[in-house]
């Protein structure tokens, strides 16, 4: 990337996407600082979650977003290759029982988007129930560790020369005569920072910056979701399963862990809210402190062993809860595009929410496209 005069630029939310923005924006030659309000850096949504490495099976519904996934799959493995998981077997499992994709319309959808895709070994195959799984094919996808994703975050930061807080909750935007100023409370006090450009890349809490700074709100949906940790019998140790496309399920390794996670897309979201302009703020990251959490396993358990009767061998260890955040039009066809408003009510604030990990690099081709830093 080529080198910028220096900006102050300030980076709210330390999560993968946070992190990877600053690094690079720092590379131009600017001076860049992460906020994080946590104690530790990518712990919430950037570990929260099934930790797959999109190929694009995921969209069979949405070409455009299957598509960008095809593209940034094999670029974000080879550059973050010591932080993915590779040694598991990957099927997707079709179903006409309440699904929204038939066998051959899956087959041919990922023959448009250029995705491996070959019909699975007689050995998976009897694992299913044929009453309720059509076909089975074997697939190209993987998992990332977080925790190596962030330690490797962290080296390449400090190359960088990016300054990182945590424990460091920005409160309010100001635009002054020369940029903008920024409030920050931390260690029991209250700081102004100035800032050439803001960048809010904190996913679910996007709106509470926006919001205490009297800013309008950006319509996104929130779920309080689900993810269950568990361990499955011994045949399905090197084994993820991804049932589509409807009330589906997926069980995958889980790195960093001997567990897997475990998913369903009708009892992991147990409720949602929304937020609207012109509405009322609810913070979701004190929604998720003080939510009374009730697990959904047993619900979930009972639905996927119908579709693989082995799964009734899982035995559940715990459960990890986040919020969800969407765009409101992905409802409608499963798409994840790219929450991206520059210069949001005041010149040099900038919002990012990207729904997958690696739409980092859409992100990033889009913010040096729009946003001049030079």
């Amino acid at each position: 990337m080529h080198k910028s005069k220096t900006n102050n630029i300030v980076i709210v939310g330390g999560g993968f996407f946070g992190l990877y923005l600053a690094e690079q924006l720092a590379l131009k030659g600017n001076n860049v600082t992460v906020f994080e309000k946590s104690d530790r850096l990518m712990s919430r949504a950037s570990y929260v979650n099934q930790a797959r490495v999109h190929n694009g099976y995921h969209y069979p519904r949405s070409i455009l977003t299957a598509l960008r996934s095809r593209v940034s799959f094999p670029r974000f493995v080879r550059e973050f290759q010591d932080c993915i998981e590779k040694d598991f077997e990957k099927y997707y499992l079709i179903s006409g029982h309440l699904g929204k994709v038939t066998a051959d319309q899956f087959k041919r959808f990922c023959g448009r988007i250029g995705a491996d895709c070959e019909e699975a070994p007689a050995k998976i195959k009897r694992l299913v129930n044929p009453a309720m799984i059509d076909e089975v094919f074997t697939t190209t996808e993987f998992a990332f560790d977080s925790h190596k994703l962030c330690a490797l975050m962290l080296d390449r930061l400090q190359a960088a020369n990016v300054k990182i807080v945590t424990n460091a909750d920005v409160t309010k935007i100001m635009s002054t005569g020369k940029g903008l100023v920024i409030q920050v409370q931390a260690a029991g006090s209250v700081d102004e920072v100035f800032a050439d450009h803001v960048f809010n890349c904190t996913y679910s809490r996007i709106n509470y910056l926006l919001s205490s700074s009297s800013l309008e709100l950006i319509p996104l949906k929130h779920e309080m979701t689900e993810m269950c940790l568990v361990e499955v019998p011994e045949h399905l140790k090197k084994i993820g399963l991804t049932v589509m496309c409807g009330p589906f399920f997926s069980v995958m390794p889980f790195p960093s862990t001997d567990w897997h996670s475990f998913s369903h897309v009708r009892y992991t979201p147990h409720y949602q809210w929304m937020d609207t302009p012109g509405g009322s703020y609810q913070d979701s990251y004190k929604r998720h402190e003080e939510d009374e959490r009730h697990s959904a396993w047993r619900y979930m358990v009972a639905d996927a062993q119908r579709y693989v009767p082995s799964l009734s061998e899982c035995q559940y260890k715990k459960s990890i809860w986040e919020v969800k955040t969407i765009l409101p039009r992905s409802e409608s066809d499963d798409s994840r595009p790219i929450l991206f408003k520059p210069n949001y009510g005041l010149r040099g604030l900038h919002c990012i929410m990207g729904g997958k990990i690696d739409n980092i690099y859409d992100a990033l081709q889009e913010i040096e496209r729009v946003i001049e830093l030079s």
